[in-house]
């Protein structure tokens, strides 16, 4: 260890270049400005105009899968293009990138002060000298706080948004079935209402020739009045679903949207066994992003709350002087400052750190009941759900049936009016609540799914 005289002979030697030095250091990590505008944020006009990077996909499936918007987007490649081009993604992103920065900027060391001082003789004093105080000092206390581990808050925001990934892959998922459906309906209407057109204007016009009273005639108008009106509020619904689906996926509002898949049927996510959701509640805090998350801000946390409560002990600050006075007598010493712990003691920051570890504690608590509420009333859901299908689905295949036999009756003058139509309608109603009950569970089962921290999409395809 030098004496102190050495360190007072070096430090007067290292005042010659100290000024350009600093200029120097200073100068070379410089940042710089750079421009950015406002776009007018109108979207892409096709998803062939968009790519996927792979190898940033948050699941193995996706980045397995190919990417090929040329022939439509089927379920996977739409959850692909939502992960990469969603807008708000895009600012969760960016928001991390704020939360990333601010634990870069709490992890630097903090800069040395440099302070310099000159007085001028006045007058016309023979043998006085300009004076000067130059000194050099650094704030301890901020570089022990600045010691306070930063990783688990960069952690923290990753884990935020690799868990809004997950969830923009169920949401597009799901916008995709409700999409399909939809549209597979607005098929299923218009043929409806083909097939019952005819039959209005035949009403219509014996209506008027006095041959049908009017209590019969109201059935067929009613008939295709209802299907309309079906038609009417599955276009509503559908603009909305495609709406929506645009928008998670960055497109233009009138961009197409070609989507590829089995539109009569339903594509359901594969149901995970009582077993499986019991292994899967069992190590969920350690694979769920959200859950991970919160423990790595809960330790972040803790480490500030450690760091406020050294704070509050007397506070210090070192530094080295070398003055010299108007009779040029130079002086060469150590500074040394001390905060005294009387009124503060950073109670203030401590009772913050404390609350805010006592928060993150209880919103990892209450997620993870309510995952576990979630999940039961999920499960309780998809069970019934699949109780349902097969005797949704064999009565749409029999009212079906019942639908053909009775365009052939009708057809051939075996059948009145008030039979057939009933057939219709009935065979119709059946179709739709099948394909909502379809949609339902399938929905149901990738919210089941992304609660339980799976990473797998398993589908099947069944048809009524």
């Amino acid at each position: 260890m030098l004496p102190i005289g050495a360190c007072f002979s070096r430090f007067r030697a290292c005042t010659a270049f100290l000024f350009p030095a600093i200029f120097i250091l200073g100068s070379a990590g410089c940042a710089t400005y750079q421009p950015l505008a406002l776009s007018q944020a109108e979207g892409s006009p096709a998803v062939e105009a968009l790519s996927v990077p792979l190898a940033q996909m948050p699941l193995p499936e996706l980045r397995q899968h190919r990417f090929d918007p040329s022939d439509g987007l089927d379920s996977t490649e739409t959850a692909m293009l939502a992960v990469a081009n969603s807008p708000a993604l895009l600012a969760q992103r960016s928001a991390a990138g704020i939360a990333q920065a601010q634990a870069f900027a709490a992890g630097l060391l903090p800069d040395p002060s440099v302070s310099f001082e000159t007085d001028r003789p006045l007058g016309n004093a023979a043998g006085l000298v300009h004076a000067f105080n130059l000194g050099l000092s650094w704030d301890v206390a901020a570089l022990l706080q600045s010691q306070i581990p930063q990783q688990d808050q960069l952690q923290q925001a990753n884990l935020n948004v690799l868990w809004m990934e997950w969830q923009t892959i169920a949401q597009a998922r799901q916008l995709f079935l409700q999409v399909q459906t939809l549209r597979a309906q607005r098929q299923q209407l218009a043929q409806e209402l083909d097939a019952l057109q005819p039959l209005e204007a035949s009403a219509l016009a014996a209506l008027r020739e006095g041959n049908l009273t009017h209590d019969v005639a109201a059935t067929a108008l009613n008939a295709a009045s209802d299907v309309r009106k079906r038609a009417g509020d599955n276009a509503v619904a559908l603009d909305q679903a495609e709406s929506e689906l645009r928008q998670l996926l960055g497109l233009a509002a009138q961009a197409p949207l070609p989507l590829v898949g089995d539109a009569a049927g339903s594509v359901e996510a594969a149901s995970p066994s009582a077993a499986q959701v019991r292994a899967a509640l069992e190590n969920l805090p350690q694979r769920r992003p959200d859950l991970l998350a919160l423990q790595a801000g809960f330790r972040a946390s803790d480490a500030q709350l450690r760091g406020a409560i050294r704070a509050q002990f007397p506070m210090l600050s070192l530094g080295m002087v070398r003055a010299g006075d108007t009779g040029n007598v130079q002086t060469q010493g150590i500074t040394f400052g001390l905060t005294l712990p009387l009124f503060n003691r950073n109670r203030g920051n401590i009772a913050i750190a404390t609350a805010t570890r006592q928060q993150l504690k209880d919103d990892y608590e209450a997620r993870l009941l309510a995952t576990r509420n979630d999940v039961a009333r999920l499960q309780a859901d998809l069970q019934a759900q699949d109780a349902q299908l097969p005797a949704a689905s064999a009565h749409a295949r029999q009212m079906d049936t019942a639908r053909r036999a009775a365009e052939q009756a009708w057809q051939q003058h075996r059948l009145d009016w008030l039979a057939y139509l009933a057939l219709r309608g009935n065979a119709l109603a059946a179709d739709a609540d099948l394909a909502n009950l379809q949609q339902a569970r399938s929905a149901t089962a990738i919210a089941l799914h992304t609660l339980l921290g799976r990473t797998d999409f398993e589908t099947k395809v069944s048809s009524p």
